[in-house]
C-alpha cells in the first residue's frame, strides 16, 4: 500500500511538472506568434481634401496597384464621416490620430484667437523651439497645443520608445500632428528659394544625414517642369470644362487652362512653393517617405513602426480650381500612381503581408458656389466684413459699446469679458443677445452660445457636430453656421470647413496585415480610426479618444 501511494504521488508530480513545462511553452509560443502577428510598419495615409466620390467618380481612370489595390485586398468603409465642426486641416489630421474631436484634443482650427493671449495662435507654433534646415521660423514648430496623445504616441510607449515615428507632409501641422508628442521626427516642407525638408529642434538638434542628401540632391528642382494631363484631356469626362470662371489658376498666366510651365511661372508664384500647387508636390512627398522608409530602416524587426504621410496638394489644388476641375482629377490620377510606388516600396522593403496602411483625408471640399449658382443650386458667399459691421452697430445700440466683441473668425465670436464686467451685464446675457440677433442676419442658418454648449447634450444633427468641436478653453461665446454652399471665401475655387456631407464624407480605406477584405456602408466616424489601430497593435488607446474599434475591419483568424 505504502508503495502505490508513493508511486501515485511520484506520478502526480510528474504530472504537474510536465503541464508547468507545457503551459510555459504554450505561453512563449503564444507570445512569440502575438508580436509576430503585428505589422511591422503601420503607415497612416491622409489625403489632403479628397472627398469620398474621388474614389468613385475617377475610379476608372486609376490603376490596379494604388487605390484599387486598397479597395480590392483590404477594407472600404464607404459612409465614413467627421463627426463635428469644423473641418479644417489641423482638427483633421489631430482628430484622424488622437481618435477624439476638438471638444478634446483642443486643435480647434488652424489658427485661432486666444482668448487667454488676446492674441492669434497657429495649431502648430511653437517659439520656444528653432528651426532645423532653415534660417527662418518655419522650422518653429511643434505639437505642443494639442491636449491629448495618437495612437503613435501609444505605440511609443508600449514599445518603451523602441518602435519609431516619423511624420512627414508639405505642410507643418500636417506632420506634426499625426506624429503625436513623442514622435522620433516630423519633416515639412519650406519652399521658395530654399526647397528643403525641415523640421524643429523639439525632435533633435541636427537632420540626419539621409534628410541632408535629399535636400542636397535635385530632385526638388527637377519637378520644376511642365503640368499637362497625364492623358489626352478630352478623355477627362468625369471633370468640367478646362476653360471656366470658376477656377483661380497661377499668376503670370492668363488663364487657369491646361498646361502650366512651372519653369516660367515659378518666380512669380513663390518660387519652389509652386510645387505644393501642383500633384509633383505629392511625388515629392512620396519620394521623401521612401527615403525615410530606408533611411530610418523603419519596418526592420518585430517591434511596430509608424510612419504617417500626408499628401497635402490635393489641397492646395482644390482650393485653387476647385472640385470639378480638370486639375483636380489630374492629381488624383498622379497620386494613384505614387500610391502604387509607395506600396511596391513597402513590399520590397518591409515584405508583402508585412505592414498595414489606412487612407483618409481630413476633410473635404464644397462644390464652387458660383458654378451651383449657375447650376441654380442654392449657394453663394458671405460678405464677413458687412456681417462684423451691422453686429457692432447692434452692440453699441444695444449695449452702448462698440468694445464687447473682442474678435470674430472661424465662425465664432469672443467677447471682451473684462468689458462686460465693466458695464455690469451677465456674459450669458449678452450671448444670447447676439445669438438672437445674429440669426436674422442673410446667409446665417443657425448660432449657438457658448452656455448652450456647454449646457445642453445634444446628440444629433449640426448641433452634435458643434458640441464636439467646442473646446470650452478655446472656442468663443457665441458658433455662427452659414447654409450649405455658402461660404465666405473669393468667388473661384473650394474651401471646406462646415458640417456638411461635402466636408465630412471622405474615404477610409484599410489593407495589409491584420485586415480583412470586405467592404459595408455603416456609418463610421474619422474618430474610429485611432482605437482600431490601437486594437490592432494590441496597445493603449489614445487617452482621450472617444471613438469605437471598428472590430470588422480586423481580420481575427
Amino acid at each position: 500500500m505504502k508503495h502505490t501511494i508513493f508511486y501515485l504521488f511520484i506520478f502526480a508530480l510528474f504530472f504537474s511538472c510536465s503541464a508547468q513545462t507545457v503551459t510555459r511553452k504554450a505561453y512563449s509560443t503564444e507570445q512569440t506568434t502575438s508580436d509576430n502577428s503585428k505589422p511591422k510598419l503601420v503607415v497612416g495615409i491622409v489625403v489632403d481634401q479628397m472627398r469620398y466620390d474621388y474614389l468613385t467618380r475617377f475610379y476608372n481612370k486609376y490603376g490596379e496597384g494604388g487605390f484599387k489595390r486598397m479597395i480590392n485586398e483590404g477594407f472600404n468603409c464607404k459612409n465614413n464621416h467627421f463627426n463635428y465642426i469644423p473641418t479644417y486641416t489641423g482638427p483633421g489630421h489631430a482628430s484622424i490620430y488622437t481618435g477624439t474631436t476638438p471638444k478634446y484634443h483642443g486643435i480647434i482650427a488652424n489658427n485661432w484667437y486666444d482668448k487667454v493671449l488676446k492674441n492669434w495662435v497657429y495649431c502648430a507654433g511653437d517659439s520656444t523651439v528653432q528651426s532645423l534646415g532653415t534660417t527662418d521660423k518655419s522650422g518653429q514648430m511643434s505639437p505642443h497645443r494639442m491636449k491629448t496623445t495618437t495612437f503613435a504616441d501609444e505605440n511609443r510607449l508600449f514599445t518603451q520608445l523602441r518602435g519609431k515615428t516619423i511624420g512627414i507632409s508639405i505642410k507643418d501641422r500636417g506632420a506634426i500632428l499625426p506624429a503625436g508628442h513623442t514622435a522620433n521626427a516630423a519633416y515639412w516642407f519650406k519652399g521658395e528659394d530654399e526647397g528643403n525638408w525641415i523640421t524643429s529642434s523639439f525632435y533633435m538638434n541636427e537632420l540626419p544625414n539621409w534628410v541632408k542628401d535629399f535636400n542636397e540632391s535635385n530632385i526638388v528642382e527637377s519637378y520644376l517642369k511642365v503640368w499637362n494631363t497625364l492623358y489626352n484631356i478630352e478623355t477627362y469626362t468625369e471633370s468640367g470644362s478646362d476653360l471656366n470662371s470658376f477656377e483661380g489658376g497661377f499668376k503670370g498666366k492668363d488663364t487657369a487652362a491646361f498646361p502650366y510651365d512651372l519653369t516660367e511661372l515659378e518666380a512669380q508664384n513663390h518660387g519652389l512653393s509652386i510645387l505644393k500647387s501642383t500633384p509633383y508636390g505629392n511625388s515629392l512627398i512620396t519620394d521623401f517617405a521612401i527615403a525615410a522608409i530606408k533611411g530610418e530602416q523603419l519596418g526592420q524587426d518585430n517591434i511596430t513602426d509608424v510612419l504617417t504621410v500626408s499628401f497635402s496638394s490635393t489641397d492646395y489644388i482644390g482650393h485653387n480650381f476647385g472640385v470639378n476641375s480638370k486639375e483636380v482629377e489630374d492629381s488624383y490620377i498622379r497620386l494613384d500612381m505614387d500610391l502604387e510606388r509607395f506600396f511596391n516600396v513597402l513590399d520590397a522593403e518591409i515584405g508583402k503581408g508585412e505592414y498595414t496602411v489606412f487612407l483618409t483625408a481630413d476633410h473635404g471640399a464644397v462644390n464652387v458656389p458660383s458654378y451651383l449658382k449657375s447650376l441654380k443650386i442654392p449657394s453663394g458667399y458671405v460678405e464677413t466684413a458687412t456681417i462684423k459691421e451691422k453686429l457692432s452697430k447692434f452692440m453699441n445700440s444695444t449695449f452702448g459699446s462698440s468694445e464687447l466683441i473682442e474678435n470674430a473668425s472661424n465662425n465664432q465670436i469672443f467677447l471682451n469679458r473684462e468689458k462686460i464686467k465693466e458695464l455690469n451685464l451677465e456674459l450669458e446675457d449678452v450671448q444670447e443677445t447676439i445669438v438672437n440677433e445674429i440669426i436674422t442676419y442673410q446667409h446665417v442658418d443657425k448660432a449657438y452660445s457658448a452656455t448652450t454648449m456647454r449646457t445642453v447634450d445634444f446628440n444629433s444633427g449640426i448641433e452634435e457636430l458643434l458640441q464636439n468641436g467646442y473646446n470650452q478653453k478655446r472656442s468663443g461665446d457665441v458658433i455662427v453656421v452659414y447654409g450649405a454652399a455658402f461660404i465666405s471665401y473669393h468667388n473661384t475655387g473650394s474651401t471646406h470647413g462646415s458640417g456638411l456631407n461635402y466636408d465630412t464624407h471622405v474615404p477610409l480605406l484599410f489593407f495589409g496585415k491584420g485586415i480583412d477584405h470586405g467592404q459595408t456602408l455603416l456609418r463610421t466616424k474619422i474618430t474610429d480610426i485611432a482605437p482600431t489601430m490601437s486594437a490592432l497593435l494590441g496597445i493603449s488607446f489614445p487617452n482621450a479618444a472617444t471613438g469605437s474599434v471598428l472590430d470588422f475591419v480586423i481580420n481575427n483568424e
